[in-house]
């Protein structure tokens, strides 16, 4: 472990707990950790308060509904060009009644979770979280972080700006570390067991995989995702880069963090500790368990989501991971011990080549193919220079566009029948 005097998610340390209603502030309002956040507040209005809303602006009438059903103080959008609709929108919901500030541009969002409020959950798709991520913990929130990417690519940002206890992970599998955790201490951690579905494709060979079409691969077995999470479930990026997020948020060595197939995703990730024990989290796939815990840390929501019913038998399977089929976890703990922009470089390489793969550029086994290329020819990063968002973002351009390049030549390449 390293020298840090505790993890980013600590369960044992209770960052800030208030009495009363909780003010909360919802970023990534109309998607989905946004709309279930939103159900869970609805049904709890002696627990929380949502004060304000951010979203990217492409469903305005859901994001005025919600500002009009939880009567927010503020609405937040990056696209500035829908500040007409939405105010139209909102003037529909609010009738006669004072209409919620109105903010727009990229750093709306950012601006938001510096506001005044107990937490402020990050539900943000992509590494455009890292701003408001940085700015929600400069400003000492209480920070429910749905928003991955931000760990992955900012992670010695987020260290060094995080107070221990001050992140609660809003993920299933963190989620469920974080509450497997706290059965014992940290040194009697032996090791973390991520679970995986295994997503479409599980048990198929890296050659049965090469002519995967892209309607195959959004169709995931579990969970109801957007397209690029839902394709990262299908190559088992996504649980490459939770290993990553694991090994920040808990500090613990990547060689001691292990990920196993658990096809019905009942168990959502185990802690193994020094004695044998291994404790297990277990619920019904549904994300607002986990959405209840980064709200409401230390408490428990009650009925939050729905529990097993065990007086009915069912089986529980788990298998090793095929690293040769799924290569992406040991190219993600590769870039993970690197360090520095090389998981930035990772995280954008691998957004273009699904975006490629969706757009029938790429083959499915060109995803990974690609990604790896990419991160070889950015190297080692320089040790021992501090990271900036300068520096991420130079580097998250530059993995864009070679991916880009890389993929078109790949089409290009193709014979037509392939293509067409």
């Amino acid at each position: 472990m390293s020298d840090s005097p505790s993890p980013l998610a600590d369960p044992h340390i209770v960052f800030d707990a208030t009495e009363g209603r909780r003010d909360i502030v919802v970023l990534g309002s109309t998607g989905s950790i946004g709309t279930q956040a939103i159900d869970l507040v609805l049904r709890n209005p002696d627990r929380f308060r949502v004060t304000a809303l951010s979203a990217a602006g492409g469903r305005v009438g859901l994001l005025a509904e919600q500002a009009r059903q939880l009567r927010v103080d503020t609405v937040a959008v990056a696209r500035e060009d829908v500040v007409p609709a939405l105010r139209e929108a909102l003037a529909e919901q609010f009738g006669a009644e004072p209409l919620p500030e109105i903010l727009a541009g990229p750093d709306a969002a950012t601006q938001l979770a510096a506001s005044s409020c107990h937490t402020v959950l990050n539900g943000i798709t992509g590494s455009i979280g890292l701003a408001p991520t940085l700015a929600a913990l400069e400003a000492g929130r209480t920070l429910a972080l749905a928003n991955k990417e931000s760990l992955i690519v900012g992670g010695p940002l987020v260290k060094a700006l995080a107070r221990p206890g001050q992140i609660i992970p809003v993920d299933s599998e963190h989620a469920a570390l974080f509450q497997a955790l706290a059965a014992g201490t940290r040194a009697d951690v032996r090791k973390l067991v991520v679970t995986a579905s295994g997503g479409p494709f599980r048990g198929r060979t890296k050659a049965e995989l090469a002519d995967v079409t892209p309607e195959a691969a959004l169709a995931h077995p579990t969970w109801a995702m957007g397209p690029v999470i839902t394709i990262n479930s299908a190559t088992l990026v996504n649980k490459g880069l939770e290993v990553i997020e694991a090994h920040l948020l808990y500090d613990i060595p990547f060689d001691r963090i292990e990920v196993v197939v658990h096809p019905q995703s009942y168990v959502h990730s185990m802690v193994e500790f020094t004695d044998g024990s291994t404790i297990a989290q277990a619920t019904p796939p549904d994300m607002r368990g986990p959405i209840a815990l980064g709200i409401g840390w230390p408490e428990r929501i009650a009925d939050a989501a729905p529990a097993f019913d065990w007086s009915k038998a069912s089986t529980w399977e788990f298998f090793p991971l095929d690293t040769e089929a799924f290569p992406s976890v040991g190219l993600a703990r590769h870039v993970g011990e690197l360090g520095g922009t090389a998981p930035a470089v990772f995280n954008a390489a691998n957004e273009e080549c699904v975006d490629a793969f969706l757009a029938g550029r790429l083959p499915f086994n060109g995803i990974m193919d690609t990604v790896t290329e990419v991160v070889a020819e950015h190297g080692v990063p320089a040790k021992g220079t501090s990271l900036t968002v300068a520096d991420v973002l130079e580097a998250e351009t530059w993995a864009r566009a070679r991916a880009r390049e890389m993929a078109q030549k790949f089409s290009e390449a193709r014979p037509a029948e392939a293509r067409a």
